[in-house]
């Protein structure tokens, strides 16, 4: 077999649908077994960044702003009256601007004489179980544009390095199953290198909430949200020695 080269390519189903394509290469220095396994795991998030913000109109400049200082300061006073710590609101955006003139002749009735647009918005990290009383908050202090909803991990590298451990020892396992196909034995790890795969954070729910009463608002309960699964995935690529 010293001087017999020999390229397989196949697939391999495995759970979460793990992708494997595997290649031998056998040669007169270094006899190997080459493997690439991609495999996925993944975990109920433990945490989440709401976005909250409003927006506010007004006839003039002055009066947009006023407006716009008016819900800010609402609803920054609110979150801190539920104890949200302040290096867990983050700002987004901030905007004031005149309408435009497509907007102005395509306005709603109610908002006819209105001449000026101000828009602002944050994201707040919190636990899952933390992110409908958030959003709450925030929507009942005036926050009318709210609830885009980010699901995350705290500390992201133990669920890819789960993903990367479990992807190699797919690719030892195919390598075995190749070798004793071909009536060899499977040596050492070589070399190992691996590439995560990271998924972006969910999003979910993008709510406009028209004016309500606001003793009506106040009486309604927080929405109910459920967290998000997390999936992390890993490719693999192995080369082992052939005994």
């Amino acid at each position: 077999m010293n001087r017999i080269a020999i390229a397989l390519v196949a697939t391999c189903a495995a759970t979460l649908s793990a992708q494997v394509t595997q290649t031998l290469k056998i040669d007169k220095d270094n006899r190997t077994i080459t493997v690439t396994a991609n495999d996925s795991v993944f975990a109920l998030a433990d945490e989440a960044m709401v976005t909250i913000g409003y927006q506010a109109y007004g006839e003039d400049e002055a009066t947009a702003y006023a407006e716009g200082s008016r819900r800010s300061n609402a609803v920054n006073d609110a979150l801190k009256a539920a104890g949200i710590a302040d290096d867990a609101i983050e700002s987004d955006d901030q905007q004031l601007q005149p309408l435009s003139d497509y907007e102005l002749k395509n306005i709603a009735p109610a908002l006819k004489n209105m001449r000026f647009r101000i828009t602002q918005s944050w994201s707040v990290r919190t636990t899952p179980a933390g992110a409908a009383k958030v959003l709450d908050i925030a929507v009942k202090a005036g926050a009318n544009q709210s609830g885009s909803i980010g699901w995350q991990m705290k500390d992201d590298s133990l669920l890819v390095s789960q993903a990367a451990a479990k992807a190699l020892a797919h690719a030892q396992v195919i390598a075995a199953r190749m070798a004793e196909g071909l009536h060899i034995h499977v040596g050492q790890l070589l070399f190992a290198s691996n590439e995560a795969e990271q998924a972006a954070p969910g999003r979910i729910m993008t709510m406009a909430a028209r004016p309500l009463n606001g003793r009506a608002l106040v009486a309604l309960k927080p929405l109910s949200i459920s967290r998000r699964r997390i999936t992390r995935s890993a490719t693999v690529y192995a080369i082992f020695s052939v005994e």
